[in-house]
C-alpha cells in the first residue's frame, strides 16, 4: 500500500474512529507531525494532543457510530483526499465528507475535515 494511501486511512480508521485512547495515540504518533494542523467546519486546531482531543469528541458524540472509506484514495503530489461516510454499523451513513490530507517527512502536516452534509 502507498505511504499516503496509508496515512489516510490510519487517519480516518485507527485515528478518528478507533475507541481505544491507547491504541489511538499510537495511531496518532505514527500518522501525524507533532504541530499537525487540522481545520474544519467548526475549528482549527494545531498540535497531536489537540487532534486526539478532538478524535475524543466526536466519538464520544456518536458512541454507535462507524467511519468508513466510500471510494480509494486520490494522490497528487503530497496531497492525499479520501471520502468517507460515518453512521451506525451495517446502516445508511448520517453524514458523509472527504478528509483532505498534506504530507511532508511522511507524517500528515496538515489535515482538512469537510463535510458533505447527510446524504440523499
Amino acid at each position: 500500500m502507498d505511504r499516503l494511501t496509508e496515512l489516510a486511512e490510519n487517519n480516518l480508521l485507527r485515528v478518528f474512529g478507533e475507541r481505544d485512547p491507547q491504541a489511538r495515540a499510537k495511531a496518532i504518533e505514527e500518522t501525524y507531525a507533532e504541530n499537525v494542523v487540522f481545520t474544519d467546519a467548526e475549528e482549527e486546531l494545531v498540535g497531536r494532543e489537540a487532534l486526539g482531543a478532538k478524535a475524543q469528541k466526536l466519538l464520544d458524540q456518536a458512541p454507535d457510530f462507524v467511519f468508513r472509506a466510500t471510494a480509494t484514495a486520490q494522490i497528487a503530489g503530497n496531497l492525499v483526499m479520501l471520502p468517507w461516510a460515518l453512521g451506525p454499523e451495517g446502516a445508511d451513513p448520517v453524514v458523509t465528507g472527504v478528509d483532505i490530507s498534506i504530507v511532508e517527512d511522511d507524517r500528515i502536516v496538515k489535515l482538512y475535515t469537510l463535510l458533505n452534509g447527510a446524504p440523499a
